[in-house]
């Protein structure tokens, strides 16, 4: 049985919901992370309802940081398939946070369940990458560091290009985007037609 009572598979890979089966979350994940990831995608499936913008990728980044979407949890991960969900979960826990910063390990939590410290090289430089692009940044004490190339605690929170075009798990997974959804090369010419 899962937390909220619904009947798991033999092998604890789905949940049964009216006869359907449905993958279940990676059980490996910390319980106040999973709560996190779990309100994020319940305010992202109202949004999905309220049809805000950005609400479809909202809800493929929680899915994939919970582990309910994207390679599954119970195989081991190509390393393409680990950054997707390395991206999705930093995604996911800086929109539920809103206004706060996340620290790597939370991800790396998320992500590696009790072997986490394993990815905290993966999830920096996964981290890293976003960070050059400008969805992300990444300071220390207060001031920007390279995520990659600093020891010690570091903080990361949304940069200036967090929601412009950004590799949500959608992207990464090649699914098409949601109708009526905005691209980068929409908002070049929208801000050349001004």
């Amino acid at each position: 049985m899962s937390a909220d009572g619904a009947p798991h598979t033999d092998d604890g890979h789905y949940i049964l919901i009216h006869g359907r089966r449905w993958r279940a979350s990676d059980p490996s994940i910390p319980g106040g992370l999973r709560q996190e990831l779990v309100d994020e995608l319940m305010s992202a499936r109202r949004a999905v309802k309220d049809r805000e913008a950005g609400a479809r990728e909202r809800v493929s980044d929680a899915k994939t940081a919970l582990g309910e979407r994207g390679a599954p949890w119970w195989d081991k991960p190509s390393a393409e398939d680990r950054q997707r969900r390395i991206v999705a979960t930093a995604n996911a826990l800086l929109r539920h946070r809103v206004d706060k910063s996340i620290c790597p390990s939370d991800v790396a939590r998320a992500v590696g369940g009790g072997h986490w410290r394993d990815l905290m090289v993966v999830v920096r430089e996964s981290i890293g990458q976003e960070v050059r692009s400008g969805r992300l940044q990444s300071t220390q004490r207060g001031n920007a560091v390279e995520v990659t190339a600093v020891r010690g605690p570091v903080r990361i929170s949304k940069g200036a290009r967090f929601d412009v075009g950004a590799p949500t798990a959608a992207r990464m997974n090649n699914e098409p985007p949601p109708p009526n959804a905005s691209r980068p090369e929409d908002e070049r010419h929208q801000s050349n037609d001004s």
